[in-house]
């Protein structure tokens, strides 16, 4: 894995550049790209409120040998904050459009958190023809045993939005990170409407739909957790012929700014195995 690492850095990045495209119910989406346009592309998927920049470690290092895309779904980054389309159903089909455009053939996937549940939406209502293979990092893909999910107590209220999400931000990192690059990220969490944050934590489906559109693909999956979804992850692979799981035990949530080098590693690896032999 390491050679994989290292041939991984052997050349230099194409430098990437921001990209915009209207959607079909006309909202324009910004996403990065970066790497040979020729070359197989990778498409990453931030989190709940995140903008595409989170992922520019991924970005410089598999540019070199791949073409990149990063993307900012509706409400966050760059893109466009329209009124509505905070849905597993739009926000999907805003990656299926992101995908179409991008390239001709079928790309990987590399999606985390809330983009683990869009891009799980996308395979459930257009199926994997355009996928190659999957990378789902840090959340819940409806297997069991459920997570457990942390909430106030009887007679405590949510802080205001606000102040939720300056606890948020810094609580996904366990490595620490500079403070002006937190506050950086806080401003670009904090863009994304606080109706339009609350509207995408509350997918009105079943634990079952995610399940369902995660065995429903053949495509090789690569499933990157923390110890708390260990469980899902070894069922998964147990129940499906296509999945591997690594687990990151010390890693906050945005583990791939946490431990970048080894998560770099472990997907080029997956990649290279699984995916484009």
């Amino acid at each position: 894995m390491l050679l994989v690492l290292l041939l991984l850095h052997a050349t230099s990045a194409i430098a990437a550049e921001s990209r915009f495209f209207t959607t079909t119910d006309g909202v324009r989406l910004h996403y990065i790209e970066a790497g040979p346009p020729g070359a197989d592309t990778i498409v990453f998927v931030p989190g709940w409120t995140m903008p595409a920049w989170i992922w520019s470690r991924q970005v410089e290092a598999f540019s070199a040998t791949r073409h990149v895309i990063a993307f900012d779904p509706r409400g966050q980054g760059l893109s466009d904050i329209p009124r509505t389309g905070y849905d597993h159903n739009r926000r999907g089909h805003d990656l299926g459009e992101l995908i179409d455009r991008v390239g001709a053939r079928p790309v990987v996937m590399v999606a985390w958190s809330l983009g683990v549940l869009d891009t799980l939406a996308y395979i459930h209502n257009s199926g994997d023809a355009r996928v190659a293979g999957l990378v789902l990092v840090d959340n819940s893909v409806g297997e069991d045993p459920a997570p457990v999910a942390s909430l106030p107590g009887p007679n405590r209220r949510p802080p205001p939005h606000g102040v939720f999400m300056s606890r948020f931000v810094p609580a996904m990192f366990h490595a620490p990170q500079t403070v002006a690059w937190l506050d950086r990220l806080l401003v670009a969490c904090m863009r994304v409407p606080e109706a339009a944050a609350r509207a995408l934590l509350a997918y009105p489906v079943p634990r079952t739909y995610w399940r369902d559109a995660i065995y429903s693909t053949a495509r090789p999956i690569l499933y990157v957790v923390r110890p708390r979804l260990a469980g899902q992850a070894e069922n998964l692979v147990k129940k499906h012929p296509s999945a591997e799981s690594v687990v990151f035990d010390t890693a906050g949530h945005a583990l791939f700014v946490d431990e970048p080098v080894r998560f770099d590693a472990v997907v080029a690896d997956f990649i290279r195995r699984r995916v484009w032999r």
